[in-house]
């Protein structure tokens, strides 16, 4: 979540941002009509978009004073729309995400971090039911225990991207959010700091996460997320991931081998069958066991059928709220797993393989319109039109129908 969000979340991205799908919308505060963009990439367009903002944010209940004091030292920063305009461009290969994510270095200094707040955890974990070491890999992917959080001021680095204007009504959004929390006394201006793209603390909320999920678990007032003490960041995080339906003590997914002949068709999130059924049909945990029954579950193929194989639970889609992005789901659940003991993976990945970058996957689409299999709008977003298409391209040269967009159905289109 829980991060700025940084855009990684198509096949082999990640994000950088505590957020939920929706979050631009939560706020429902209409974004300035007509102020042009060509003006803003100067200080005086931004003192100019600023002044336009103030009676925006006056109306929807930020006081003068707190506006003002907020704004006195803001500044537009040039170097934070570079980092947006280029976002989209970075590419990770999810194995190649995993090894960092879920390094032996993150790993043995996830246990150091359990240990040493053992106790917080635990009553963390006894209010908000979230398994501890769930909560740990949040921290440990979102800010290295508490090691990074983040040092741009967040009212400048906000305003900065609302006033630019290509994500405009969205951080304009977070940016009243972050201002009704200054408002509300929870931190001040100088200590409100984070991500280049407005996550803030321990476990990086963007403002409207914050403002919908963050607890004061310390009880002296304040919604703490930015001191040296991670209670309040890391009881938000047990929170919000309550609020989303976390099942205590039951599985985000565990690795699985599939049969031979099994019918790659089945795979994917949106195929939910109960655990009998894919027990039925081959599938077993990865050490040859019977499979857990944890309620309906998909199978899931990250990198197709030459990677690792899942089965997924409900708890999947509940981190899928704090990001969407499979690489990131699996990175928290598996550093989650290995913190409380268990083993890497044991699959294989393909990992003479490398990410379509954003053009390649643009053209994968448009080849395959041409080719008569309808992926949707070719807008290089690899979703469940997509993988649909690349399936039955796959079926019809007689190739593995994983769905998987890789470069070799790329080149055997071309």
């Amino acid at each position: 979540m829980l991060i700025g969000r940084r855009l990684l979340a198509a096949l082999g991205m990640v994000s950088a941002a505590f957020a939920t799908p929706s979050a631009a919308t939560e706020t429902g505060v209409p974004s300035a009509q007509g102020e042009s963009r060509m003006e803003t990439g100067t200080e005086a367009g931004f003192a100019a978009w600023v002044a336009g903002f103030r009676p925006r944010a006056l109306a929807a209940g930020i006081t003068g004073q707190t506006f003002d004091n907020a704004f006195r030292d803001a500044r537009f920063d040039p170097a934070v729309v570079e980092k947006d305009r280029n976002q989209s461009e970075f590419t990770k290969a999810i194995w190649d995400y995993l090894d960092s994510a879920v390094s032996d270095e993150r790993v043995e200094n996830g246990q150091a971090a359990l240990q040493d707040n053992l106790a917080l955890l635990e009553r963390i974990e006894a209010a908000y039911g979230v398994d501890k070491e769930v909560v740990v890999a949040v921290w440990g992917l979102e800010s290295a225990y508490g090691t990074y959080r983040g040092t741009y001021p967040l009212i400048g680095t906000l305003a900065t991207l609302a006033c630019d204007g290509r994500r405009g009504a969205f951080f304009e959004g977070q940016l009243l959010a972050a201002l009704t929390i200054l408002q509300n006394g929870d931190v001040d201006a100088a200590a409100m700091t984070g991500s280049w793209a407005g996550a803030m603390g321990h476990t990086q909320f963007i403002p409207t996460s914050y403002l919908a999920h963050a607890v004061d678990f310390t009880g002296d007032g304040r919604r703490d997320i930015w001191s040296d003490d991670p209670a309040d960041a890391l009881a938000s995080t047990a929170a919000y991931l309550a609020d989303a339906g976390w099942q205590a003590g039951r599985p985000w997914g565990i690795e699985v081998t599939l049969p031979p002949g099994f019918d790659y068709g089945d795979t994917g999130e949106r195929v939910k069958r109960p655990v009998a059924r894919w027990q039925a049909l081959g599938v077993r945990s990865v050490d040859g066991g019977p499979l857990p029954d944890h309620g309906p579950a998909s199978v899931l193929l990250p990198a197709g059928a030459q990677g690792a194989a899942f089965l997924i639970f409900a708890n999947f889609q509940v981190i899928e709220k704090y990001n969407s992005a499979d690489a990131y789901v699996i990175g928290i659940g598996h550093l989650a797993d290995r913190i409380a003991g268990a083993p890497p993976f044991r699959a294989a990945w393909p990992r003479q393989d490398r990410v379509l970058s954003f053009d390649e996957r643009v053209e994968l689409q448009q080849r395959l319109a041409a080719a008569g299999f309808d992926p949707g709008t070719a807008d290089g977003k690899i979703g469940p039109n997509t993988i649909a298409a690349v399936r039955a391209f796959q079926r019809s040269i007689g190739a593995v129908p994983d769905g998987y967009a890789s470069l070799g159905v790329l080149q055997k289109l071309r």
